[in-house]
């Protein structure tokens, strides 16, 4: 009796946008090359205008892999800006499956495999995981216990697990190229929140995004407050260009941080001028991220714990901020730059 042939696993092309990464770059890759994937295999990192060691260290590792069957080389992004850089990647790359992948961002060992099994097994044009923050300081773990709470994030499955299905649009992904070129890649006008954008017109067109809690990239989050206030500052304005560009995308998950800070504003300014009741919105809500805290700093050194409603309260107040303040201006611009969903040809 014969043998089963092996069957050819698909090549790979792994795309990263970069700025200013000295600190992750090396290990994100390092995590990739090691990956437990016999296919072919090729890493491109497309370098913004750094201001640290980030192209340095590219270069090294350009040299490094020279005569490996896993390769990585560079593409310049001179904007900085992330969905122009993923474009430049793809440009550059040639395999028929693209794995996005962040310069802060570690696969891990398995997580390629996964994802081409799951393309498989689905039909999927986009296969996606959680986004698992892991910090390596005191502050970095409030942060991380706080992004992975529903008291953080509320009950977003690529923050807090769930279970497989078809979904809006995952964390980072693991596409098919062919959805990629016929979508035209990322609209460049989405400075955050382009891959939600690009998941809308590969489900308008009639794909499948699939997540599945299989996959799994551990990510660093920002290593201060002004860094993580900043964060979400943007998510916050983005998030309400998304809503202003697709009307029906709009949930009470992201309509509450903006509720509270208008209602927090609003019992500091009645209990400062009216009457000290005011004061019991705030008070409330001081009170229920302290308490909310707790369960997220299960098994964190003291300091950490202590830092976790710095953290909850950074992350609420931040994105709520930018919603309330993102300009209509630039929710216009975004609109005219709106790329329809390019269907495949019966």
């Amino acid at each position: 009796m014969n043998a089963k042939p092996d069957v050819q696993l698909p090549a790979v092309s792994v795309i990263m946008p970069v700025l200013n990464e000295e600190r992750h770059l090396r290990g994100a890759v390092q995590a990739i090359l090691a990956q437990e994937y016999a296919g072919e295999m090729e890493v491109v990192i497309a370098l913004g205008p750094s201001k640290d060691r980030t192209d340095e260290i590219a270069a090294e590792l350009v040299r490094e892999t020279a005569s490996d069957s896993k390769r990585v080389h560079t593409v310049p992004n001179p904007t900085g800006r992330t969905p122009a850089a993923l474009n430049a990647a793809i440009k550059a790359s040639r395999h028929p499956i693209v794995v996005r992948v962040d310069g802060h961002g570690m696969l891990s060992p398995n997580y390629i495999a996964t994802a081409v099994r799951l393309l498989e097994e689905t039909g999927a044009q986009n296969v996606g995981g959680i986004m698992h923050a892991e910090g390596e300081n005191d502050w970095e773990h409030a942060v991380a216990a706080a992004m992975t709470s529903k008291i953080g994030v509320g009950n977003a499955a690529f923050h807090t697990g769930g279970e497989a299905g078809p979904a809006e649009t995952v964390y980072l992904g693991v596409f098919r190229r062919a959805a990629l070129e016929q979508q035209g890649g990322y609209n460049e006008e989405f400075i955050r929140a382009q891959d939600w954008e690009l998941n809308f017109r590969i489900r308008e067109a009639g794909g499948l995004i699939w997540f599945s809690p299989e996959l799994r990239v551990s990510y660093r989050p920002r290593p201060s407050v002004k860094a993580l206030a900043k964060q979400y500052k943007d998510y916050g304005r983005w998030r309400h260009v998304v809503a202003r560009y697709h009307s029906g995308s709009i949930n009470l998950r992201y309509l509450a941080p903006p509720t509270a800070v208008c209602a927090i504003a609003a019992g500091i300014v009645v209990g400062a001028a009216l009457t000290p009741l005011g004061f019991v919105i705030p008070g409330g809500y001081l009170a229920a991220i302290v308490l909310g805290s707790l369960p997220a700093g299960r098994g964190l050194p003291l300091k950490a714990r202590l830092q976790i409603p710095v953290a909850l309260a950074t992350m609420h107040m931040c994105w709520g901020f930018g919603f309330l303040t993102s300009p209509k201006s630039l929710a216009k611009r975004v609109i005219a730059s709106r790329r329809p969903a390019v269907l495949t040809e019966a």
